[in-house]
C-alpha cells in the first residue's frame, strides 16, 4: 500500500528529474523514492563519510607525490650547485665583465628551452622515471655520488 504525497519543486530541479527519468526510462516517483530512501537511511552518514575518507586518502597520496618530487627537485638542485662551486675555478678581473655577458646570452637560451620544454607538456622528470627501471641502481649500480 502506497500513500500520495503532494511537493513542489523548483523548476530547474523539475527539469533534471525528468531529463533523469527520460534517460533510465523510469518513473520520476521511482527516482524521488529512491532518493529519499537513500537520503533517510541511517547507512547514508556511513556513506559519505566513506566517500570522504576515500576522497582524503586520494589527496593524501596527491600530496606525498608531490612532496617527494620537489624533494627530489631540491636534492638534485643542490647536488648541481655543489658539484659547479667545488670544479668551476674563480675567473681573474679582467675576464669578469666577458664571462657576465656570456652568462646572461647562456641564461637566455636556458628560459628559451625551457619555455619550449613546457610547451610539449612532458617533463624531465616523467622521462627519467620511464628510464629508470625499478630495482636498477639500488645494489648493482653506482652507489656513490659525484661529489
Amino acid at each position: 500500500m502506497r500513500t500520495k504525497h503532494t511537493f513542489r519543486l523548483p523548476p530547474d530541479l523539475g527539469l533534471k528529474l525528468a531529463d533523469y527519468a527520460s534517460r533510465k526510462r523510469v518513473p520520476q516517483a521511482h527516482i524521488v523514492e529512491t532518493a529519499l530512501a537513500s537520503f533517510l537511511s541511517p547507512d547514508a552518514s556511513e556513506r559519505l563519510e566513506g566517500a570522504l575518507g576515500r576522497r582524503l586518502d586520494r589527496l593524501v597520496r596527491q600530496v606525498e607525490r608531490l612532496e617527494r618530487d620537489v624533494t627530489i627537485s631540491s636534492e638534485a638542485l643542490a647536488l648541481f650547485v655543489r658539484f659547479w662551486l667545488t670544479t668551476t675555478p674563480s675567473l681573474p678581473d679582467g675576464a669578469q665583465q666577458a664571462a657576465q655577458a656570456k652568462g646572461r646570452e647562456r641564461y637566455e637560451g636556458f628560459v628559451d628551452a625551457l619555455g619550449r620544454r613546457l610547451a610539449k607538456g612532458r617533463t624531465l622528470s616523467e622521462e627519467i622515471s620511464q628510464d629508470i627501471e625499478p630495482g636498477e641502481g639500488t645494489e648493482s649500480g653506482p652507489s656513490s655520488e659525484p661529489v
